[in-house]
């Protein structure tokens, strides 16, 4: 499997294709003769050399995979549906004026020739999804170098937290990870140093330790 990285600078965002190996074509074919099979993760933009690259090298756009639809992360669907006829993946059933198909927690979905596995983390956004493919976690703004997604509420970050230790902090092994604003890093890297949840921690320990001294004052003074 290929990975491809672009810089979206409109909205300082990541966009992702992932496109099948040149080793899954026959010996003394030419690569470009046989079409590969290609997902693209989160078109926040497209031009001209973003469609070039996916002619020129041969790929076939099996699916789009929205890990939440928030602007900055979907500008570039119109100019992909425009040009081909590719479905939608996401956990809302419309982004823009388009139809998609839903995708779950726990679902695992084959695509081309591509195994899908989706892992909903609700916080961020409410249809905040990570999808993993093979040792890739597509994380969108759910968790980020270093850092959680933004969110609205003391309950919704709680709430992010604990999906992502339960959910992604659980799975076994090292996985690079991929999120939709920053530099990648790796699932040891944030399961060690990640500055967000050791402050949500942090906190917690601390409301813990605050409510836990309150109860015996009451206890004391009764």
């Amino acid at each position: 499997m290929e990975l491809s990285f672009y810089y979206c600078k409109q909205g300082l965002c990541n966009c992702y294709m992932v496109g099948s190996d040149l080793n899954d074509v026959p010996g003394g074919t030419d690569a470009k003769s046989i079409p590969r099979d290609a997902l693209v993760i989160d078109p926040g933009y497209m031009d001209e050399t973003i469609l070039d690259f996916i002619e020129g090298n041969g790929y076939s756009l099996k699916g789009i995979l929205i890990t939440h639809n928030h602007p900055t992360h979907i500008k570039g669907l119109p100019s992909l549906k425009r040009i081909y006829n590719v479905d939608i993946y996401s956990a809302k059933s419309m982004i823009m004026d388009y139809k998609t198909n839903v995708v779950r927690d726990g679902d695992t979905i084959n695509i081309g020739g591509f195994t899908i596995k989706v892992v909903s983390v609700p916080g961020h956004s409410i249809d905040s999804v990570v999808y993993i493919i093979e040792h890739l976690l597509f994380t969108g703004d759910v968790l980020s170098a270093g850092l959680t997604g933004r969110t609205d509420s003391a309950y919704s970050a709680m709430r992010q937290i604990t999906m992502i230790q339960n959910k992604i902090f659980t799975l076994h092994g090292n996985y690079i990870v991929l999120p939709g604003h920053g530099p990648p890093s790796t699932l040891d890297v944030e399961r060690k140093h990640n500055i967000g949840i050791g402050l949500f921690e942090k906190n917690r320990y601390r409301t813990r330790h605050t409510s836990l001294s309150l109860d015996m004052l009451s206890t004391t003074d009764g």
